[in-house]
């Protein structure tokens, strides 16, 4: 029975001894073996065997982590505490050197970025205004995270980036900002309103001037057809009595006062009225002379009627006489 308790027992002592000889370092970590209190070695991911009651083995996390730094209280350059609340996103360097510095340069990391992360902020938005910090997020998280990352960079951690997430300002500071928010908006509202009227009143004033272009255009096009027209009317004319005084020259031959009296007879009698002429003259060297003649008043038609002088055989004869007949 002793001999079995004596078994048994030995199995467990060979069993921890075992589970303490050989340590399994993940993908996601790195770590460093100890040997009497002193670094031994760096270890990679895998299996390694440490010497029991002789070696320790500390392993790191390499991935990349957040740490949230709790919102606190920081004054801007106009003395206005603002509630700033930040992230800070870093990472252990998976090297030999950086992971020894992160066991052996600092205390507990991830304590001192929270610290470092506050100082640094305070350091960067005491520098500014209220509204330089609220605006130029940016900005400020990029001189954040340069500032962290050259602090940090002797505990063999690399920053990644900073974030603001909340930047909270008084309650009176607040309410004037939206106050000035709103007013903003109306005026930005209003200088829409204002370049739309603008945008319109130009169009309106394009179309009056394309408008007033395209009726003068129409003016000039209709003074033009209507000088052409003169024109044309007026080439007619002499085209017209060209033609006549040739004809003239060649069937006439000394006639052209005859048919010149006729033009005048014909003329005048044009509105079929009647005219008292002396019948010893001729009637086309009468009407010739006086260049047209006078026709008679209601009151001389019974005179004409008693005369009883119908003078279209007159004119009859006349143009025969000038036809040749």
């Amino acid at each position: 029975m002793v001999a079995t308790w004596v078994i048994i027992v030995g199995v467990l002592a060979f069993a921890a001894v075992m589970f303490s000889t050989f340590k399994i370092v993940r993908p996601d970590q790195r770590a460093v073996v100890e040997r009497f209190g002193e670094y031994h070695r760096y270890c990679e991911p895998g299996i390694h065997f440490l010497v029991p009651w002789m070696d320790k083995i500390y392993k790191r996390n390499i991935t990349e982590q957040m740490k949230n730094v709790q919102p606190s209280d920081m004054i801007t350059r106009e003395n206005l505490n603002a509630n700033v609340d930040l992230d800070v996103y870093y990472q252990v360097r998976p090297n030999e050197d950086d992971v020894k510095k992160s066991f052996y340069n600092v205390d507990d990391y991830e304590k001192q970025i929270t610290r470092l992360a506050q100082t640094t902020a305070r350091n960067v938005i005491g520098t500014k205004q209220f509204e330089e910090v609220n605006s130029e997020r940016q900005k400020i998280n990029k001189k954040l995270h340069s500032e962290l990352e050259e602090d940090t960079d002797a505990w063999g951690i690399d920053v990644v980036r900073v974030e603001m997430k909340e930047i909270t300002p008084p309650s009176d500071v607040q309410e004037s900002m939206n106050e000035i928010l709103k007013a903003e908006n109306r005026k930005d509202a209003a200088q829409d309103d204002a370049k739309a009227t603008e945008i319109e009143a130009r169009g309106n004033k394009k179309a009056a001037i394309e408008e007033a272009e395209g009726k003068k255009k129409a003016a000039v096009l209709e003074a033009e057809g209507d000088a052409k027209a003169i024109e044309l009317r007026a080439t007619a004319e002499a085209n017209e009595i060209q033609l006549v005084n040739t004809a003239l020259r060649q069937h006439f031959k000394g006639e052209a006062q005859e048919h010149k009296k006729l033009e005048t007879v014909q003329n005048s009698l044009r509105n079929g009225s009647k005219y008292i002429v002396d019948t010893e003259k001729d009637l086309t060297t009468v009407l010739s002379e006086v260049g047209g003649i006078t026709p008679l008043k209601d009151q001389d038609y019974e005179e004409a009627e008693e005369l009883d002088l119908d003078i279209s055989d007159k004119i009859k004869d006349a143009t025969d006489k000038l036809k040749g007949e």
